[in-house]
């Protein structure tokens, strides 16, 4: 009798394994009995109804049923059926099956059956939990700043970026290249991970603060200081057309309640809004976005380019205060605005008001536009523009056709806050403190033609209970189409060993176009706004 070779046995070694990690040979017989139960199974996270990307990584959760043996069967027909068994509460299902299980699925439902053995020998089987798998892609990728709750002080952080089609996750920028200093407010044009910022503020070893720019492999240091302008950008935007950066300088000061479920607090003291222009390496403001006695942030360009929008709050404490108590930073509630831009001209046209705070009830924040133009997801608090401390704050819809904005019912009663579109604009990516009140995680939501946003999910872990011992923030979540093609540590040489590059400043009306500088003009008096029109 001949004797089966080594790699024959290897081979069925491999696939007895695979048989069990798919439930196919150990897994309860079609014709045991089961005792239903007339309601689908609580698991964590909660899945159920909500809306999944086609490629999206595969979904872990725990099913929060006691037992002693689970086995869930995930399909969206009969002819594509994956099983899983487990003795514990964690259900992981292999890539390579999920990826069949939503090609199957796409523009369908996708269905988990969860059997749960009790102390007893006996089984239960639970109602089916339904997942819809919609047609649109999400960008597969995300970078987000990675970071410890902040009171007063930070150490370590890093800018990370993570495959949604997949578990991996790899560092973008680590601050500790950097002597702990600061890294925040990643900003990308137009979804593209090879046009992106990086504010920049001092740690332990001195760098400087300013912006950091990443230009198709091109690393910059631009110090967007003056003496007009004397802190550095905080938030930014791109133009459409790549040539001009809109961004906000913000003076802010930190404060703590002594009672309250979330102590922490921030005041904008004193903010503006400006333009950087790169090819002149020049920086206008003007009065209409640079008011004295307004608080300016916020800014976001339409898709089109031909308007920035930006939340303004009129300053609520006299302009010649040598300092201002920030019992009155509840006073500060912020009003939607845009100005006109003629691209052409490089002119700041008429200010507009599209929403303002005392319609609303509330302070608005962090206004971003959909790519098609349709649609303005905004943040409203109780007060202030830093909503990240604030239970109160949640997402609204603005829709810039009609002029209607709502609530979206998406919210829960703890901060859902900072908002990314993906690229095609059916799904956005937001900040949500839902799970513990504390740390903020990314969740992700579907959109409809209509602006019907639909059940967000979590996003995805390969270990299902990663959340639960997890003692960091998501911070900043951006969706980009490809992971960012330059290395933490080339950005970080240049911060290190590269001068800071002064911008020019120019007070005047009119923006300079790439390669010129214009004279500088008096801006004139501030500019009142006006009621913008629904468009």
């Amino acid at each position: 009798m001949k004797r089966l070779r080594l790699p024959a046995v290897g081979a069925l070694a491999a696939l007895l394994i695979a048989a069990l990690c798919y439930g196919l040979l150990s897994r309860p017989a079609e014709t045991v009995d089961y005792e239903p139960v007339g309601r689908p199974p609580r698991i964590r996270p909660d899945y159920a109804d909500a809306v999944i990307p086609p490629n999206i990584a595969p979904l872990t959760f725990c099913v929060e049923e006691p037992g002693k043996k689970y086995w869930v069967r995930a399909y969206s027909d009969q002819q594509t059926v994956v099983s899983v068994r487990s003795r514990t509460p964690a259900i992981v299902i292999p890539r390579r099956a999920w990826r069949r299980l939503l090609t199957r699925a796409r523009g369908r439902n996708l269905f988990f059956e969860v059997h749960v053995q009790a102390a007893d020998g006996r089984w239960r089987r639970f109602e089916p939990i339904a997942v819809a798998v919609a047609r649109e892609k999400i960008d597969p990728y995300m970078v987000y700043r990675f970071m410890n709750p902040i009171h007063r002080l930070w150490l370590h952080m890093e800018i990370r970026q993570r495959n949604l089609e997949n578990y991996d996750d790899s560092v973008v920028l680590d601050n500790g290249l950097l002597g702990n200093s600061c890294v925040n407010c990643h900003t990308f044009l137009q979804n593209r991970p090879d046009r992106m910022t990086i504010q920049i503020r001092r740690g332990q070893q001195d760098y400087g603060s300013g912006m950091v720019m990443v230009d198709r492999g091109v690393v910059t240091k631009v110090d967007t200081r003056t003496q007009l302008i004397s802190t550095p950008a905080v938030y930014v935007s791109w133009h459409p057309d790549g040539t001009l950066l809109a961004f906000s300088t913000n003076k802010v000061r930190q404060f703590f309640h002594s009672a309250r479920r979330e102590v922490r607090d921030v005041v904008d003291l004193e903010s503006d809004l400006a333009l950087y222009v790169l090819g002149s390496n020049s920086v206008t403001s003007k009065g209409s976005i640079a008011r004295p006695d307004r608080l300016e942030t916020w800014p976001t360009w339409s898709p089109d380019g031909r308007y920035l929008y930006f939340c303004s709050a009129p300053v609520p404490w006299p302009l010649d205060a040598d300092d201002v108590s920030v019992e009155r930073a509840d006073q500060v509630r912020y009003d939607l605005m845009r100005i006109g831009y003629d691209a052409g001209a490089g002119r700041l046209g008429e200010l507009e008001t599209v929403l303002s705070a005392e319609q609303i009830g509330l302070s608005i924040s962090q206004p971003r536009i959909s790519p098609d133009g349709r649609f303005l997801l905004f943040c409203a608090s109780r007060y202030g523009c830093f909503p990240i401390f604030q239970s109160s704050a949640d997402l609204y819809m603005l829709d810039l056709k009609t002029g209607r904005h709502r609530r979206l019912a998406i919210n829960s009663d703890r901060c859902d806050s900072w908002h990314s579109w993906s690229g095609n604009g059916r799904w956005f990516v937001f900040s949500s403190k839902r799970r513990d009140d504390l740390l903020a995680k990314p969740y992700f939501a579907y959109v409809e033609e209509d602006g019907t946003v639909r059940k967000p999910f979590l996003l995805p872990q390969a270990d299902p209970t990663f959340y639960d011992s997890l003692l960091k923030t998501y911070n900043v979540p951006e969706l980009v189409r490809a992971p960012v093609p330059v290395s933490g540590e080339t950005v970080a040489h240049v911060i290190r060993s590269e001068p800071w590059v002064e911008a020019d400043l120019q007070v005047t009306s009119a923006t300079p176009p790439p390669g010129s500088a214009p004279a500088a003009e008096d801006a004139g008096s501030p500019s009142e706004p006006r009621n913008a029109p629904a468009r």
